[in-house]
Parts: structure tokens; sequence; C-alpha cells
């Protein structure tokens, strides 16, 4: 899903010279798996093992905290089934299901590849969650999404040292599939529903699937709105602490973003920054809601005025 469900990926664009149907990866994937083939060949998962190998060897002493795959998930559905990202291939669940599992098992690889190299940090997996409903009639659709958009990755998990859970919103499935927001909940600049609940939900799941530790590494809303960034990262920070009252293993929390950023496929538009990016009269600089959110933290609590 993207970040419109959550996150998305940089991708390359075809040019008039390059083949139709032609693999073109993701920029920030390693080559030797962006080569012919990408995570469908048979190999790739052995190729990205020896890629972390290599890059564990170089750096694996300054690592405070490794992920192996951010968000392969994403990856897989939005460029074998949804279609929108390379390489555009759309409804096929054979492919999508076999690049879910060349993704787990590159992982795996991955995870071992790390801990088998100098320093000693902890390594994880983060997968975009959102809070998956069932309108009526969607419950096995809804069953079904769940299983293949997040199950598949968390039972993957096992022995590792955390789940990073990066979520953002609420999502519908009906009879026919996706379905559209409850028309009575605000909307995002990303047109997703304002759901900081969202949190609480996809924590409470990745902790009972996969049975690891969590941390909350996204979180945020993409609003020009400053009162609003409070509000919602206020609101977000409870349900994360509802988690914790629970007893859910739940490390830690971070905002998403510290700047605003280029957000894929939608440029500068959305604004999720704590930090408005580029600098201007209007939109540089420090906002309240990162003032606010440096007392909450300093202050390890909630119960302080917004400044």
């Amino acid at each position: 899903m993207p970040r419109s469900s959550t996150t998305a990926y940089l991708c390359r664009v075809r040019g008039s010279g390059d083949p139709p149907g032609r693999h073109l990866p993701p920029l920030h994937h390693p080559l030797v798996v962006g080569r012919p083939g990408g995570w469908e060949a048979p190999d790739a998962p052995d190729c990205f093992a020896r890629y972390v190998t290599r890059a564990a060897a170089h750096l694996g002493d300054l690592i405070g905290w490794a992920c192996t795959i951010n968000e392969p998930n994403v990856v897989a559905v939005m460029g074998y089934f949804q279609g929108q990202y390379p390489p555009g291939v759309k409804d096929d669940f054979i492919r999508y299901a076999a690049v879910n599992e060349s993704m787990v098992r590159a992982h795996r690889l991955a995870v071992d590849a790390l801990r088998s190299g100098p320093g000693e940090f902890p390594v994880g997996l983060t997968l975009s969650m959102a809070e998956i409903t069932a309108d009526e009639g969607g419950e096995a659709l809804r069953d079904a999404a769940e299983e293949m958009l997040e199950n598949i990755f968390l039972r993957a998990t096992g022995g590792d040292d955390f789940v990073g859970v990066q979520c953002y919103t609420r999502m519908h499935f009906g009879p026919d599939g996706l379905a559209g927001n409850d028309p009575g909940v605000a909307v995002t600049q990303m047109g997703d529903e304002r759901w900081p609940r969202a949190v609480e939900h996809t924590v409470r799941r990745a902790a009972a699937v996969s049975g690891r530790p969590i941390v909350v590494t996204e979180n945020g809303i993409a609003t020009d709105d400053d009162a609003e960034r409070i509000s919602f990262l206020g609101e977000a920070i409870q349900s994360a602490h509802r988690c914790v009252v629970e007893g859910i293993d739940l490390r830690g929390y971070f905002v998403w973003s510290l700047l605003d950023n280029f957000e894929w496929h939608l440029g500068y538009g959305p604004k999720f920054g704590i930090v408005g990016w580029p600098p201007g009269p209007s939109s540089g600089g420090p906002s309240r809601a990162a003032y606010w959110l440096g007392e909450v933290a300093r202050a390890n609590a909630l119960a302080i005025a917004p400044v």
C-alpha cells in the first residue's frame, strides 16, 4: 500500500527507449536485485543476502538498529497486483504471491547476514499496516487482505528483535473489494481517513501475529494545519500508550516525518513534516508541532498544553 494507504517507493519512470514490460526497479533497491527478473528471479533472495553481507561487513559496527527491507508488502502489492509501481503487473495473484514469498526468504537470509557481521544491534522488518475493516459483506476479503498484506510477513519474523509498524489510516473492504472512506470521517491531504487510532489496532495485530517486540517506526498526518498535526499526534500517542498499558511490548514511537518530503508519485504536495521544507517565509523551519513534540519527549508525558 502506498502512504495513501501508508508508504510507497521511489521508482524509475520508463523512458521512451525502454521496452514495454521491462522490469524497472525502485532506485533504492540494490542493483543486483534490479536486474531482469527483479524479485521474481529464483536467485533474488540469495543475491540480496550477498548484498547485505557486504554492506554489513563495511557498516555493521556503525549500525544502531537494522531493518532488512522497508515495507516489502508495498513492493509486492503495488508492483505485482495493483500495477502502480514497476514492473506494473496488475491483478496477477500468482505472481504477487510468489514475490511475497521471495521477499520473506530475502528477509530471513538478510537477518542471518546482518547477525554474522560485525557489531551487535537489533534486527527486524518494517511493515506497512493499516486498520483493515470489513463493511457489510466484506469479511472474507478483509481477512484475505490481512493475510496477503500483513500476516505473511508478520509470521516470518520469528527470532527477530522487533517488528516496525508503519501506520497512518483505516481501510474498508466490502463484498466487491476495497471500499471508500467513511463519509463521516475527515480526510488528510492524502485522501485517507484521519484515523490516529490505527496505531493501537496495528500494534496489537503485529504483536499478536508475530509475537515480537514492536516499534512504531512511522506514523503521522499529511496536513498543512499545525493545530491539526498536534491533535493527530496527541491522539496517536495516546493510542500507543493504551497498548503499553495492556502489556504489549511496544518499544518506541517515531513520527513521520522530520521534514516535508518528496512524497514519491505525489511530489511535494502532501505535508508530513514537523519542519517545513523547502524553507520559505511561510513554510520553512520547525513548526509548533515540532516544539510541542519536543516538550512531550522531554517530559515523557502528554499532559502539556500545545505551544
